[in-house]
């Protein structure tokens, strides 16, 4: 071993031997180290060694062409590859479905997750996410090709339920990248986009006695740097490589940009509003799902134009992005600069990031989609020979709560027109992408299905949503005809009921007026109405009063529905979880109190919070309105019950 650890890159690379497990850290170009890889490259075209390497990647660190793992798709430098997202590294891929080495696509979290668990010596990464898709071993168990034979995902009972087990494997090397190293090999990531899964990787190949080099873009002297900064402490790290800056820029797109590194903060409200074609109305027919106040993820591609129409309209501010390499907050970026995100609010490594999302941690994720059956299973990642890989699509759409694919009809050549706020298909996609079965399920409809996942499909032309039985037709556009423009272009017939018109504002150039459209949507779902009993049900549970706006939206909706109902009603609130600016607090409990006098016959509150029972009480009391609080809902239920006579008499 090499004493001093500041070497170069043909030092620390001279040092893996034939057979290692190599991991590569990268998303796109973001942490790639890419001086690193083009001298592993390097050493195999000179000396034809080292040999029968595997190959250990997350996402693609690749940039579709020749940069990243593309350099490294060499035959007999190569045995085996196991990545989560491949259709950024083609060269590699075209090894794999030419059958030229055995490789394997996994869930993007799940690789993230192995590194940790390696790590600590942990057997594998025990997770239910791959069930139903083709991961799963009674599919193909991420298998890519004939050539590769060994299991590595086996189906595990705990509790009679179904669970995948991802069999961990040593890490020999890792290679990685920081921004700031000093001589014991201590490593700061202060000008990275990203921090992804470095330090989990680091810690993997250390604990198997291999080796970890770094690539960096400066060197610091010893102890000169801050300790609450270090990712990745010295003792993990046995090469430091001082890189040039063409092999060090922070994105595949941009050499260096300061709000990506939450060096600054930049203004995100002239973004300029996208055309009005077949993206922008899908974006937009998907924005009215957006969940107010909620964490969201916007895939690649189709569903990045979610945001520029959330801010269009003005509601990004109501709004948590996040990215799956550890972005929270902020407007994620894309194209090759995709995984940034500028004036975020925090970056976690990748593995906590996705223990986050498997965790039901998202309220919404909108995600591209290539190929649908009648059961809504999905397809993104394998097409033939083009091979894309699932990368964390997996993850996401498995455990998000609500989930909205987006993408147009039919694919290739496709062209439309809106025309008086009406659609018409002028040059239909050569391509159908409604299938009778998907080549490969990415995403199960069945399995989303048995456990009540919300699910939507949103077109240009109409909207699906999942059902036990299959995909249901819900909605279509202003100027469609259904069995011209959708039955027509499908392989099977979709459930069709009550079909809607899609909202006719999305169709028109001005603005939607989306912000009050969602509050509204947002609060009416919040609201039950029993007629046998006549009571009214709110469920405030978590949501927050933060504008004048939030007040006349509870204001507008309360008198739209007790109007509709056309008596007085008999009203439980849950106020658990709900926020209050205290700056408004007057003006929306005068609000309260004159809803109670106009439309309620009996009103109760529940919530377990202390200081807030104290604090409904004081207020409505003050305004001489009824002031029944309780902790539980079972009290407050009890209380209407026993008073039934009256809401009954009113």
């Amino acid at each position: 071993m090499i004493q001093d650890k500041i070497v170069t890159a043909d030092e620390a690379i001279a040092l893996i031997r034939n057979g290692d497990v190599v991991s590569c850290s990268g998303f796109v170009g973001i942490g790639t180290p890419e001086e690193l890889i083009a001298s592993l490259e390097r050493r195999f075209i000179e000396t034809e060694g080292p040999r029968d390497l595997t190959l250990v990647f997350a996402a693609a660190p690749g940039d579709g062409k020749e940069r990243g793992l593309n350099r490294l798709a060499h035959e007999g430098l190569v045995q085996r590859a196991i990545g989560g997202h491949w259709s950024l590294v083609p060269k590699l891929g075209k090894l794999a479905t030419d059958n030229r080495i055995q490789a394997y696509n996994l869930p993007l979290g799940t690789i993230s997750h192995l590194y940790r668990d390696s790590a600590a010596h942990r057997a594998g990464t025990l997770t239910k996410v791959g069930l139903g898709t083709f991961v799963d071993p009674r599919q193909s168990g991420g298998k890519i090709n004939a050539r590769t034979t060994q299991d590595i995902v086996r189906v595990m009972e705990i509790d009679g339920e179904e669970w995948l087990f991802y069999k961990a494997f040593p890490i020999n090397v890792a290679l990685i990248r920081g921004t700031t190293a000093d001589a014991e090999g201590n490593i700061t990531m202060e000008r990275e986009a990203l921090m992804l899964d470095a330090q989990a990787a680091a810690m993997a190949a250390r604990n198997a006695n291999g080796l970890v080099i770094v690539q960096v873009e400066r060197l610091a002297s010893s102890g000169s740097l801050d300790a609450r900064s270090v990712v990745i402490p010295g003792v993990l790290v046995d090469c430091v490589v001082l890189a040039p800056p063409s092999a060090h820029k922070q994105t595949y797109a941009t050499d260096y940009n300061a709000a990506y590194s939450g060096e600054i903060r930049v203004p995100v409200n002239k973004i300029p509003a996208l055309a009005l074609d077949e993206r922008k109305l899908i974006a937009r027919r998907c924005a009215f799902e957006l969940p107010l106040g909620g964490v969201i993820n916007l895939g690649i591609g189709m569903p990045e134009a979610v945001a520029a129409v959330a801010a269009e309209e003005r509601v990004l501010d109501h709004l948590t992005l996040t990215a799956e390499p550890g972005v929270i907050g902020g407007m994620p970026q894309g194209g090759l600069d995709f995984g940034a995100g500028i004036n975020t609010q925090a970056l976690l490594h990748q593995n906590q990031q996705f223990d986050f999302y498997d965790g039901g941690g998202l309220d919404l994720a909108c995600l591209g989609m290539a190929e649908i059956d009648r059961m809504g299973n999905v397809n993104v990642s394998r097409f033939g020979s083009r091979l894309a890989g699932s990368g964390g699509f997996i993850n996401i759409s498995q455990n998000a709560r609500r989930l909205v694919f987006a993408g147009t009809f039919t694919a290739g050549g496709i062209v439309t027109a809106v025309e008086d706020g009406r659609m018409r298909i002028v040059t239909e996609g050569r391509t159908r992408k409604f299938v009778e079965a998907v080549e490969q399920v990415t995403f199960s409809g069945p399995l989303a299905a048995a456990k009540g996942q919300s699910v939507y499909y949103v077109t240009e032309r109409c909207v699906f949503r999942l059902r036990p039985e299959g995909l249901q037709l819900i909605e279509v556009a202003p100027g469609i005809d259904v069995e011209r423009d959708v039955l027509a272009h499908m392989a099977f017939r979709p459930l069709i009921a009550d079909v809607a018109v899609m909202d006719p504002r999305i169709y028109r150039p001005k603005p939607m007026g989306l912000a009050a459209v969602l509050q509204d949507l947002q609060l009416t779902d919040r609201l039950t109405y029993d007629e046998d009993r006549n009571i009214l049900f709110a469920n405030f549970e978590g949501m927050a009063i933060r504008a004048d706006g939030d007040i006349e939206c509870v204001r507008r909706v309360f008198e739209g529905m007790c109007a509709r109902v056309g008596r007085r009603v008999a009203l439980i609130v849950n106020y658990d979880g709900f926020r209050l600016e205290e700056s408004l607090a007057d003006e929306y409990f005068e609000m309260v109190a004159g809803l109670q006098r106009k439309y309620y016959s009996t009103t109760t509150r529940y919530t377990t919070s202390a200081f807030m029972r104290m604090k409904l009480g004081d207020a409505l009391s003050s305004r001489q309105a009824a002031a029944h609080i309780f902790e539980t809902h079972t009290e407050a239920s009890e209380f209407i019950h026993t008073n039934s006579h009256v809401a009954g008499a009113a």
